[in-house]
């Protein structure tokens, strides 16, 4: 017994309207339905929509990830191009990160010199 798409909403943090949106883009599979049609989101999917959630949040793109969802479905002899596609994904954002945190420093020097400024 899984749960509805208002609970896998809130479970999530996705939308109804997000969740559907997946569905019919085939990042995630037809959810399987109740007796009377009502979608019945599982654990399982739960843990695929988390995982979708941290691609997304680390910019992968929604046309990667719908290819990383096709290879998915299509088993365990896909595993080297899966991770061939999250080693590279890994790579963008660990560049991400150090252009960040280059960011991030110059913001603190400012920061800082303002505030030796005002102490004068």
């Amino acid at each position: 017994m899984g749960i509805t798409i208002q609970e896998a909403s809130r479970t999530s943090g996705l939308s109804a309207h997000t969740l559907r949106y997946y569905e019919r883009i085939g990042l995630i599979h037809e959810v399987e339905r109740d007796a009377g049609g009502r979608r019945n989101y599982t654990t399982p999917d739960l843990d695929w929509l988390a995982f979708l959630i941290r691609l997304r949040s680390t910019g992968m793109p929604i046309a990667a990830m719908c290819r990383y969802a096709e290879l998915r479905r299509q088993g365990p002899e896909t595993f080297a191009e899966r991770r061939r596609m999250l080693q590279a994904h890994r790579e963008r954002v660990r560049a991400q990160i150090a252009q960040l945190t280059e960011d991030l420093t110059v913001l603190d020097y400012k920061i800082d010199f303002y505030t030796a400024q005002e102490s004068e």
